[in-house]
This record gives C-alpha cells, sequence and structure tokens, in this order.
C-alpha cells in the first residue's frame, strides 16, 4: 500500500491561473491516460474493448470487471427494464426554443429526467440514466430538427440499437448507423478524472446534489469549443481543406500555420502518440465509408498533419486525437448537422461521468465518499 503522507506534488506559484493542470486532486477508478498507451478502462486499453457490446462496457466501467454471459444477458435486460421516460419529458422538450443549441437542449432535458424520475440513490439513478439518454437525445434529434414525434422506444433491442430506431434519421442506413454509434459509444465513454466534464460532475454531486443535475453540470462543461465541440470543429476544418491530395494538404496546412490558425484534430494535452481511438475510427472509416470524400480528405491529413506539425520542436503531440475523424464519420452515416456531434458525445460520456459519481459518493474513503470539493485560492491586491 502507497504511503499516505507521500509527497505528490510541490506546489509554486508558477502553478497558480494554471487551469489545475497537472495536479493531482483524487483517484480515478474507471479509465487511465497514458501519454503513449492512450486511454484504458479498468486496465482494458480501449482497443480490446471497441468492438464489445456497448453494455458490457458499461457494466465493465460501472462494475469494474468485464461480465460473464450470463451476467451480461441480465444486465442489458436490467437497463431494459429501466428505459423508461416520463412522457412529460418528451412534451417539456417539445417547447424549446429551437434557436436553442443542442447542449442547452441536452442540459435541460437531463434536468427534467431527474425532476421526473429521480430515486435519490447515486447507483439506481446513474444506471436509470445510462438507460434512459438514448431516447432523450434520439428525441432532441427529431423535435429541434423538425423529423417529426418523437419514436416509441424498444429498449430491448440493445442500447445502440434502440437509439438508432428512435432516430428514425431521414436518409440513413441503419445497419451502417449501427455498426458506427456502437464503437462511437463504447470509444466516449470516459477519459480518465480530470477533464473539465467529468471534474464538474463530480464537483457538483460533492455538495450532495443529485445525479440529473450533476450530470446537467457536466454537459455544461462539455459544451464548450475547448472540449466536447471540437470534433464539431475538426469536421468543418476537414470540409476546409477540402482536398484529399497530399499536396493540397501540405499546401492549406502550411498557410494556416503561417497566419496562425489551428490545426484542428491534431495533439493533445496528454497523449504523445496516435490516439488509438483516433486509430480504431479510421480502421471503421475504412470499412463503412471507404468512397467518402471527406473521410478521403481525413485520412490523407493523418500523414501529411504529422509531417508538417512535427517541424515544429515546440509541438511535443503532432498526432491525430479522438476527434480527428470522428466527426467525420458521423456526417458519411448521416448526421450532416455538426452542431448535434456534442451531444452524441454527452451521450457516452453519461457512462463514465455516472460511474465516477457513484465511486466518489458511495464508494471512496471506506463508502463514506470524498468531501465536498473547496480549492484554496490565493488573495492578492492587483494594481490597475
Amino acid at each position: 500500500m502507497s504511503d499516505p503522507n507521500e509527497v505528490l506534488f510541490q506546489i509554486t506559484r508558477k502553478h497558480l491561473n494554471s487551469g489545475l493542470r497537472g495536479y493531482p486532486v483524487g483517484t480515478c477508478w474507471t479509465s487511465k491516460v497514458d501519454p503513449n498507451e492512450g486511454v484504458s478502462y479498468v486496465g482494458h486499453p480501449i482497443a480490446e474493448l471497441a468492438y464489445l457490446d456497448p453494455e458490457a462496457v458499461v457494466f465493465l466501467l460501472h462494475n469494474k470487471r468485464i461480465p460473464g454471459d450470463a451476467e451480461l444477458t441480465a444486465f442489458k435486460a436490467d437497463l431494459a427494464a429501466r428505459a423508461t421516460v416520463d412522457p412529460r419529458v418528451l412534451e417539456l422538450l417539445a417547447q424549446l426554443p429551437k434557436d436553442g443549441h443542442p447542449m442547452e437542449w441536452l442540459c435541460a432535458g437531463l434536468l427534467y429526467l431527474g425532476m421526473t424520475g429521480r430515486s435519490g440513490d447515486y447507483a439506481e439513478d446513474a444506471l436509470n440514466l445510462v438507460a434512459r439518454s438514448p431516447e432523450l437525445v434520439a428525441a432532441i434529434f427529431r423535435l429541434r430538427g423538425g423529423w417529426g414525434d418523437p419514436i416509441p422506444s424498444r429498449p430491448e433491442l440493445g442500447l445502440i440499437e434502440n437509439f438508432v430506431h428512435m432516430l428514425g434519421m431521414p436518409g440513413a442506413d441503419p445497419a451502417r448507423l449501427v455498426q458506427l454509434m456502437r464503437t462511437f459509444y463504447v470509444l466516449h465513454m470516459d477519459h480518465g478524472g480530470g477533464n473539465l466534464s467529468t471534474f464538474t460532475g463530480k464537483a457538483v454531486a460533492s455538495g450532495l446534489a443529485d445525479m440529473y443535475t450533476a450530470m446537467a453540470a457536466a454537459m455544461g462543461g462539455l459544451s464548450g469549443p475547448r472540449h466536447g465541440r471540437a470534433n464539431q470543429d475538426c469536421l468543418n476544418f476537414v470540409r476546409k481543406v477540402g482536398s484529399a491530395e497530399p499536396a493540397d494538404i501540405e499546401r492549406f496546412l502550411r498557410d494556416a500555420l503561417a497566419n496562425k490558425e489551428l490545426i484542428f484534430g491534431f495533439g493533445h494535452a496528454v497523449l504523445r502518440a496516435e490516439d488509438p481511438r483516433a486509430t480504431i475510427q479510421y480502421a471503421l472509416g475504412e470499412k463503412i465509408c471507404p468512397d467518402d470524400p471527406l473521410f478521403r480528405t481525413a485520412a490523407a491529413m493523418r500523414g501529411v498533419a504529422v509531417e508538417v506539425l512535427s517541424e515544429n520542436p515546440k509541438i511535443s503531440n503532432p498526432y491525430p486525437n479522438v476527434d480527428a475523424v470522428s466527426g467525420t464519420l458521423l456526417n458519411a452515416t448521416g448526421f450532416t448537422e455538426s452542431d448535434y456531434y456534442t451531444v452524441l458525445f454527452g451521450l457516452s460520456r453519461v457512462v463514465g461521468i455516472s460511474a465516477q459519481i457513484v465511486d466518489e459518493r458511495l464508494k471512496m474513503r471506506d463508502g463514506k465518499g470524498i468531501p465536498i470539493y473547496r480549492c484554496s485560492f490565493k488573495a492578492e491586491n492587483q494594481q490597475r
């Protein structure tokens, strides 16, 4: 057992006002982000989990082990039994202004789910939220997008299969959409304990706010362009590149760098190698949309951007991250409105954030739970 008095970090003045970068403030039992190996869930590399049943990975994050066949069957049935959304939630969603961002709709919808269905038990509400979120998100797409009324849920189909059924996306190939969304859902479930949305959700829950309120706060954190909207920005960036020819891509990237513009989809605060979630998605794209023009551009950028960015010694990670190609794949399978991409990200991240909240509220410190977050600030007079 490690020494409880072990010094993990020496805080100096230069660390203040740095966005808490590098500060150890707690432990995370669900996932880890290794600079070279990427993300793993409960010790399992993401590449080993990407094509499992999504429900098996939900079970893993919440129970810290992969279920056996009988356990998985029972768990799927349990989630299906929980997937009952109060009709008032859909009625309230229908009243929201259409010019509100889809993430604002998601935050509102999570609060509606809490007002109409909270149990007050973090563990129960966590699984209820995982089970009910697909119907909420599908309804957001249909109501805000003008696709028609919500489609009745069929939870016995499975989490993702039912989600695609409830979307009823015009012009989409349901089989291809299921194939993409099963993997997308798993890849985005969790990413350590210190990212903004996860930390925000846990911090709000530390004040004993209920699971739904904490999750709405977490999704508020996810909604910003420096966090969850990155996949949306990446797709728009690929659209601007507009060519799959390496020479054209190199010219575009060099011009962008000369103009001090951001190169979206490359680099990461922790990783120092290609994000394995990106590797998985590039391979998936070659299976489900190999001839899509935007995917071909994104695939070509994979090599060219690394070469160009590697020329700058100040860039510690020139490699693709998870967002480099995810938006392109979503676009190719029918999700052409990128404003909704962060909602899909949030649908997945509900799993990991809820699991981490349960750990912090019910399991850590021998079941006492962690205390309310209360960081310190140094007071200084500032000459103006």
